[in-house]
């Protein structure tokens, strides 16, 4: 797909995950190429790969966004953390390079400075995500199956089910820090599975980890203003 096309498809996965398309809304051609200032090609190839993705479904010249339920969310990010944890045991039973070593490490200590006044702003978490997506990245491609990163490309179409969104209630903070404090505690322990060559563990702790994530399922939902969707660097995973 050219780059023009995967920002046109980027865009539009970002604003169904937000509900700013709206399950049922019509999606065309014309007025999407020039809501987002394209040309019509990359906006038919997008619409047709998000139909393809279960985001949208066809009614004559046009598209629909199809009604994404709780279940569908918790289903993929259950299928997200089976894949997830089965990268991290082999990871650990591979032996980690030094330069994923070092990369986990950096990971751990980034979050660390993030968290360490007890609270936390709305662009902290944006740098949260990113360190988030290298940490789990780095683990998957440590595993040196790459057949994982497949499966989890055709995973993540889903909203919340990629580790690339970022779901935040931004009039509670409070809440949030405490949750992703909690989670960057997960990501030192499955480090330290990992450095130690604990397989079985490494796998269980990445797969409770992944289940902090089907709190998403309660966000996607229009009606709450108050949910902010922080969305990372697609091609990335």
């Amino acid at each position: 797909m050219s780059k023009p096309g995967q920002r046109v498809l980027a865009e539009l996965r970002k604003l169904i995950a937000s509900g700013e398309l709206a399950a049922g809304e019509r999606i065309v051609e014309i007025p999407t190429a020039e809501r987002l200032q394209v040309s019509r090609m990359p906006v038919r190839i997008a619409l047709r790969t998000l139909e393809q993705e279960g985001l949208l479904c066809k009614t004559g010249r046009g598209y629909r966004v199809r009604a994404v339920t709780r279940e569908d969310i918790a289903g993929a990010v259950e299928v997200r953390g089976v894949l997830e944890g089965l990268a991290a045991r082999q990871a650990a039973e591979r032996g980690l390079s030094a330069e994923a070593r070092a990369t986990l490490e950096e990971c751990l200590a980034e979050g660390d400075r993030l968290f360490a006044n007890g609270q936390v702003l709305l662009e902290e978490l944006e740098r949260y995500q990113r360190m988030n997506m290298r940490f789990h990245r780095t683990i998957i491609e440590a595993s040196g199956n790459p057949a994982i990163a497949v499966a989890l490309a055709r995973n993540d179409h889903l909203p919340f089910a990629s580790v690339s969104a970022l779901a935040v209630d931004r009039d509670n903070l409070e809440q949030e820090f405490r949750r992703f404090n909690f989670a960057h505690m997960q990501h030192h322990a499955v480090v330290d599975a990992l450095v130690n060559g604990q397989g079985a563990r490494a796998e269980a702790i990445m797969r409770e980890h992944a289940n902090a994530t089907l709190r998403y399922a309660d966000y996607f939902d229009p009606a709450r203003k108050s949910v902010t969707v922080l969305h990372g660097d697609v091609a990335a995973d």
